[in-house]
């Protein structure tokens, strides 16, 4: 006689894990979702304020689109969950802030949670200290007695938020890198366009405004005063009306060496080294002079002298014998 034993196969009853601490690998997950995101939009977008001229079109909007991602980032952090009790993030990894009695945490209290962070960031064994505490605790966690506990599955929705906002993330950080080398790029361009100019044009144009003849001494004077910007014309005015009421005699200039100390798409200084000859024969002398000139582009993009000074007033070359 076979005895027959029948077999019951028995399993295990499955243990919810909704409200288990959540692993540091999910935290982790969560908080790049939440910050990352918004953080190289802001971090972009200061960048690209510095290098686009200051108050000008460009870096309006590079700041509007920096206090955009600030705010989405305190939005995401602190208002959702407090409305609907979870961020981008959290959402996504099945994840939610709660106190230790499980109770929700307001925005406030997330407000001073995530101000807590900056200690688990200053110290970084803060952000890693889940990894053997064993209730998962970061600093953060520890000063405000909160817990980090898996909550719902992932929503498909939640999902496509995730990709929306990584996406629009990435473009508007390689719009701001594109603006910035534009902006970078075509000012160096213009730079290197006024040194050339300069470099040509500033000779002539000193030399052409500090010569002149007692014949001709109306017109050259005019002349001078055309080469002048509206701030320096006056002051240009006032030497010229001393020569003029003194006895004027032959002054002409020319430039023999020179060099550009700094330049910008629309202003450029350079320092020059002039000779001249001042009088006619038989009282003619020639003299040097040593002048530091501010350039200014006007709106039709003619160089004018915005500022004249001597470093070294004009005398005898050599040793004057």
């Amino acid at each position: 006689m076979t005895l027959v034993v029948e077999e019951t196969q028995t399993t295990a009853p499955q243990v919810s894990s909704q409200n288990a601490l959540a692993p540091w690998h999910i935290r982790a997950g969560a908080v790049a979702v939440d910050v990352l995101p918004a953080g190289a939009v802001a971090t972009t977008m200061a960048l690209v304020s510095f290098t686009v001229p200051p108050r000008g079109g460009w870096w309006w909007l590079s700041s509007c689109v920096l206090g955009i991602a600030i705010l989405a980032l305190l939005v995401n952090r602190l208002l959702l969950p407090t409305i609907y009790g979870w961020s981008l993030g959290r959402a996504l990894f099945g994840i939610s802030v709660v106190h230790r009695d499980g109770t929700v945490i307001g925005a406030w209290g997330l407000l001073l949670r995530d101000l807590a962070h900056l200690l688990d960031t200053v110290s970084v064994v803060g952000w890693l200290w889940p990894l053997w505490d064993s209730q998962r605790r970061t600093f953060a966690d520890m000063l405000l007695r909160t817990e980090v506990r898996c909550a719902e599955t992932p929503r498909p929705d939640i999902r496509r938020w995730t990709i929306g906002t990584v996406l629009t993330a990435t473009v508007l950080c390689v719009a701001g890198v594109a603006v910035s080398y534009a902006v970078v790029y075509t000012r160096d361009r213009a730079t290197d366009q006024t040194r050339a100019q300069i470099a040509i044009q500033g000779p002539k144009i000193v030399a052409q405004m500090l010569t002149y003849d007692p014949k001709t001494l109306a017109d050259d004077f005019k002349r001078a005063q055309s080469l002048a910007t509206d701030s320096y014309r006056g002051p240009l005015k006032a030497q010229q009306d001393i020569v003029q009421k003194g006895n004027p005699v032959i002054n002409e200039y020319w430039v023999t060496d020179g060099s550009i100390e700094s330049s910008s798409p629309d202003r450029a200084t350079m320092l020059l080294f002039m000779q001249g000859r001042r009088g006619a024969a038989p009282e003619e002398r020639y003299i040097t002079a040593t002048v530091r000139v501010n350039f200014v582009k006007d709106a039709g993009g003619h160089w004018l002298v915005d500022n004249l000074t001597v470093l070294t007033k004009p005398k005898p070359p050599g040793n004057g014998k």
